[in-house]
């Protein structure tokens, strides 16, 4: 079972929002090439309302995917996509099936 996740709420520009979809799908392929990354979601919450979910099983792990390829990415589009700077949650995980 994975130990640890991030959550990343992302929240589009007004007009950004078919932009921001395409940004995270095109993530998958670099989050693949992620030994280290066990798990990864591209979610639409709602109108606007975008998120990143994803598990690993070390602190390790974790920390190469937030210093990896997708998270500077994200960070050089922050302020073209989204409305507000993305916040980055470390959780550990409890239980899972």
């Amino acid at each position: 079972m994975p130990k640890l996740a991030l959550y990343v709420p992302l929240k589009a520009k007004p007009g950004k929002e078919s932009e921001v979809a395409d940004f995270l799908t095109s993530a998958l392929p670099l989050v693949q090439a992620e030994p280290g990354t066990l798990t990864w979601y591209a979610i639409q919450e709602g109108p606007g309302a975008y998120a990143i979910f994803d598990t690993f099983d070390t602190e390790q792990d974790r920390q190469a995917h937030l210093d990896g390829k997708v998270a500077a990415a994200l960070m050089d589009k922050a302020d073209e996509l989204f409305s507000e700077p993305p916040q980055i949650h470390k959780f550990t995980l409890l239980a899972a099936k």
